[in-house]
């Protein structure tokens, strides 16, 4: 019986996967309805011509909704960046911290101010851009904007925040009633609807001269072996060998069994990329919407293809990577967890010394899975930007699809293992990243 057959199987699983299937369409439904006021024609080729810049990008992650500026144009990156402000101050607020303390009532807390910061966000982003494509021309010299003037930017703004407003419950019910991580599955299924379309603009490319055809075959061999080393880094794990003391309860005896605590070399996921991404957009975003000469070269300056957008992005990445991991995993914590449960790791003692092994490890394998995304985020884009190829192919594209895609199948796995089926795969185990 395949993976899929032992999925529908289950009612609880089966109706997730449904579910997540619907929301994803009701998305990208929205992705296709235009906002008020817009000249289409003209803003489709402005963003044609500007393809290569940080538009291209931002257009890639909104899964095309900023082509054509739809409902859903602001896309779900106020909600990243919103995300990233509250983890941040929850570390240096200390009523931030002692809420994230208090179990349950506590995050919802936490969300409810996340969604307070997406709102501010895109109200802010919103009036930018809709004060942005006031002034802003077709590549025939045509008025982006049809009737402008304080009606478009307040509808603008409106329509934008709610669109956003929209996708953020999309995700956050995809994450609860679905299968898999909403947020994520959302910029997936932006990236992969496209995909059909980036492909045949490459072959367009490349029957234009463009691009030369003998790079197709090296570009292909590239980027799945890209996947390849994706695949590798996601699953791998430094497996710290456990052992339970040996315990007398009456006459029986419990423990004295060996076991492993597997530490994954990425243990942040896709989260790094994507939260620097989200923060090289927001003012990428605003700069080229706004027609001030010092913002346009901060924007320039910030685009994709500059060296200063390459050395931020990976000083980011390689940040995120360690303030994730230590917001997610408390070394200390463990250490008690196993103390408290007579295990420990053979030749280390218990507690303080237990705590700072793991620490140490865990350091080591952060420096190693920070410098994997950072080479496939950046590499790839730098190379692909060389041919003229559109982001779409690019490494962070490519984590985030392989990324959520791991995530996804090992939460079904999970599902079907918890009720005694074999796994999804026939052939080993997907490992997830929790």
């Amino acid at each position: 019986m395949s993976g899929l057959q032992r999925a529908a199987n289950i009612p609880e699983l089966r109706k997730r996967v449904i579910f997540t299937i619907i929301m994803l369409a009701v998305y990208r439904i929205g992705v296709q309805i235009p906002t008020p006021g817009i000249n289409g024609e003209a803003l489709a080729a402005f963003f044609q011509k500007n393809a290569g810049t940080i538009f291209g990008m931002f257009n890639m992650f909104s899964g095309g909704a900023l082509n054509h500026f739809s409902i859903f144009a602001l896309g779900i990156m106020p909600y990243i960046s919103a995300s990233i402000i509250i983890q941040l101050l929850t570390v240096v607020v200390p009523q931030l911290e002692a809420l994230s303390k208090e179990g349950e009532a506590g995050r919802r807390k936490i969300t409810q101010y996340t969604r307070y910061g997406t709102v501010f966000l895109s109200v802010i982003q919103g009036t930018f851009i809709a004060m942005g494509l006031e002034g802003m021309t077709g590549p025939g010299g045509e008025a982006i904007v049809l009737n402008p003037g304080i009606q478009f930017q307040l509808m603008t703004m409106l329509t934008l925040t709610s669109g956003t407003a929209f996708i953020m419950w999309l995700g956050e019910q995809m994450t609860e009633r679905g299968i898999g991580n909403g947020i994520s599955l959302i910029i997936f299924a932006g990236i992969v609807a496209r995909g059909p379309a980036a492909i045949i603009n490459s072959l367009e490319l490349v029957k234009s001269g463009e691009i030369a055809i003998f790079f197709i075959p090296i570009f292909l061999i590239f980027m799945f072996g890209i996947i390849a080393v994706i695949v590798f880094f996601e699953t791998s794990q430094r497996r710290i060998p456990i052992q339970y003391a040996k315990r007398v309860i009456g006459r029986k005896v419990y423990g004295g069994q060996s076991s492993h605590l597997p530490l994954k070399i990425n243990i942040s996921g896709v989260i790094p990329p994507i939260f620097a991404s989200s923060i090289m957009m927001f003012p990428a975003t605003i700069g080229g919407f706004v027609q001030v000469d010092w913002v346009k070269r901060v924007s320039a300056a910030l685009s994709p293809g500059s060296p200063y957008y390459y050395i931020l992005y990976v000083g980011m990445i390689v940040f995120f990577c360690f303030f994730y991991t230590a917001v997610t995993f408390k070394p200390d914590d463990v250490a008690e967890n196993l103390k408290k449960n007579g295990g420990f790791i053979p030749g280390i003692r218990p507690g303080k010394k237990t705590a700072e092994f793991i620490d140490n490890v865990l350091t080591r394998l952060t420096v190693v899975g920070a410098t994997y995304l950072s080479a496939v985020c950046v590499l790839p884009t730098i190379l692909i930007s060389r041919f003229n190829v559109p982001f779409y192919f690019g490494g962070t594209a490519l984590l985030i699809v392989v990324g959520v895609a791991i995530d996804t199948i090992s939460q079904i796995e999970s599902h079907l293992v918890m009720r005694n089926y074999e796994g999804f795969m026939k052939q080993g185990k997907i490992r997830g990243r929790n």
